[in-house]
């Protein structure tokens, strides 16, 4: 190698000059200090400690889940409505009230399952989280493109992340363990009637709904509650792939989805979607036959209707992807004034882990981070020290002092809009115990009749295929789930794996199951109960689905 070291730079270079982080200038980036120029090398070689001491050390921990990911900037517009609704009539907060009002936003789209490198190919929920920066402090809406989630209750998500992910000898994702757990699993069952359709691939992420999944609440000014569903719908439509055309695209790129949306914001076609809320009065709504509060459910729109309240677009790309990507980070506890929990079992469990994990993950100061920091609202805390603090945050007239309360100019408390009793009374006794509408079937059923008849086809094709990969109890109780959940689907399945209803007949419900009325129904006649009624339903997840072909 020809020797450029300490050469100086050459006439008309004005480059600026590289340095180390002490800020000392680099005079040799091309050799170590060594006794001779054949070595040995001496131990004072600071540059070079300094460097590859510090590439030692560039990565941190991935994410266990959402480790690939991708994420952008933009801004949110409020239409300042509920439809035809002034916003304001539900909730107090600022960012959706007054027509045309703006908030920065950044966005992370991810997959689950796989790790940082993985494909984007491959069949898995996908992740969109969005940051907004509001005149308040920060909002995290974090949720996923499929609008359930396969728990109800956040202590089974070690369980069902386990079964997704590699096995723990082989490390490779066996169709075994997953559909072990899942049979085991009723609840389950509309989260995998949409994930092994073609929904389960989405042709990127421009082309992707996203739903909050967790039931949340709205307070309006005078403390009144409602409960809450959000969903983003892409401008562009929804589109899909099967996983013969994921197979074909993968066979070239690995990334293709965050290159589509690195290349359509380049080209100034901003991808852009609209925010659609659903409500209802704060109550356990009886007359339902699910739980406004279970995640494996969503309201049909027909009862509730989802009602446009903004927009977002998103223009920017990130200036630094390990700054900006890796090091954001989300949480679903993250709520601004105006908005609230609901008792959600699945919310209240991710709102300790998600901001747990990114404590472990990037440290205990990972707030302190630009793309983390409130932008329009000052931060004024007694939080002091911790690994890689880098500042102090704003306190009061006195830095002595780094508590509360004090009387030689310290920080206050602030005073609450309103009272801060809301919400419906709640009554009862300390038990484990779950929800009592669990209903596993009826919903799932329902997604599979409004799906079109290629999506059917996808996922029958799909459950056949990994099915016949399981032992043979596991194909006969995913059969037997399936036979409850639409005789379509559960037919086709069974023929696949040459299984049919008398095959299952024997079985009993799961120990854990409490089946409804219409379950025993429909099991006392598996097979040959005819297709439910879906007239008139709508399901917010059920937009119409274009199929993206590669050949």
């Amino acid at each position: 190698m020809t020797d450029v070291a300490s050469k100086g730079p050459e006439q008309g270079d004005d480059r600026p000059v590289l340095t180390n982080r002490q800020g000392h200038e680099v005079y040799d980036n091309q050799n170590q200090r060594t006794v001779g120029a054949r070595g040995p090398a001496t131990l004072e070689n600071y540059q070079f400690l300094e460097k590859i001491s510090h590439f030692d050390r560039e990565r941190i921990p991935e994410r266990v889940v959402h480790a690939r990911g991708v994420t952008a900037f933009g801004y949110f517009e409020s239409y300042g409505a509920w439809g035809d609704e002034p916003v304001e009539k539900y909730t107090r907060a600022k960012l959706f009230r007054g027509r045309g009002k703006r908030t920065d936003v950044a966005v992370r789209f991810s997959t689950v399952i796989g790790g940082r490198d993985s494909s984007e190919c491959s069949r898995d929920p996908r992740g969109f989280a969005v940051k907004f920066y509001t005149e308040d402090g920060n909002w995290d809406l974090v949720g996923n493109n499929l609008a359930v989630f396969f728990i109800r209750d956040a202590i089974k998500f070690p369980d069902v992340i386990h079964a997704l992910k590699p096995d723990p000898v082989t490390f490779r994702q066996e169709p075994n363990r997953i559909f072990d757990f899942m049979s085991q699993t009723p609840e389950c069952m509309h989260m995998l009637v949409n994930l092994f359709s073609p929904r389960g691939i989405p042709a990127d992420y421009r082309h992707m709904q996203g739903f909050g999944v967790n039931t949340y609440k709205w307070i309006d000014a005078d403390g009144g509650s409602h409960l809450v569903k959000y969903h983003w719908m892409p401008k562009v439509g929804v589109r899909s792939m099967t996983e013969a055309d994921a197979a074909v695209l993968q066979a070239t790129e690995l990334g293709h989805a965050t290159k589509d949306l690195f290349d359509s914001i380049g080209r100034g076609e901003h991808p852009e979607w609209e925010l659609l809320v659903q409500l209802m009065t704060d109550d356990e709504h009886d007359e339902l036959d699910f739980d406004p509060l279970d995640d494996t459910k969503v309201w049909p729109e027909d009862q509730f209707p989802a009602r446009p309240v903004g927009r977002m677009v998103l223009d920017r790309t990130v200036d630094d992807f390990f700054a900006d990507n890796e090091q954001i980070a989300f949480g679903t506890g993250v709520l601004v004034d105006g908005l609230d929990f609901s008792d959600d079992k699945m919310l209240v469990g991710r709102t300790f882990s998600y901001s747990d994990t990114q404590r472990y993950r990037v440290g205990p100061n990972y707030l302190q981070l630009p793309v983390n920091q409130a932008r329009h609202a000052e931060v004024r805390t007694n939080q002091r020290d911790g690994q890689m603090s880098y500042g102090v945050d704003g306190g009061g007239g006195n830095p002595h002092v780094n508590y509360e309360p004090s009387i030689i100019d310290g920080l206050r408390e602030g005073q609450y809009p309103t009272h801060d009793e809301q919400g419906p009374e709640i009554r009862g006794r300390l038990t484990r115990k779950r929800i009592p509408r669990t209903d596993d079937y009826r919903q799932a059923g329902q997604r599979y009749l409004l799906m079109d008849d290629w999506e059917r086809d996808d996922l029958v094709h799909n459950f056949v295929t990994l099915l016949s990969q399981c032992d043979r109890p596991i194909q006969e109780r995913m059969v037997w789930h399936f036979l409850l959940v639409e005789d379509d689907l559960g037919l086709r399945v069974g023929e696949g794996l040459g299984i049919g209803p008398k095959d299952v007949a024997h079985l009993e419900p799961l120990a854990s199951q409490d089946l409804t009325a219409e379950d025993r129904g429909r099991l006392a006649n598996l097979g040959a109960n005819g297709s439910r009624d879906v007239s008139g339903l709508r399901m917010t997840h059920c937009v119409p689905n274009e199929r993206v072909r590669f050949s």
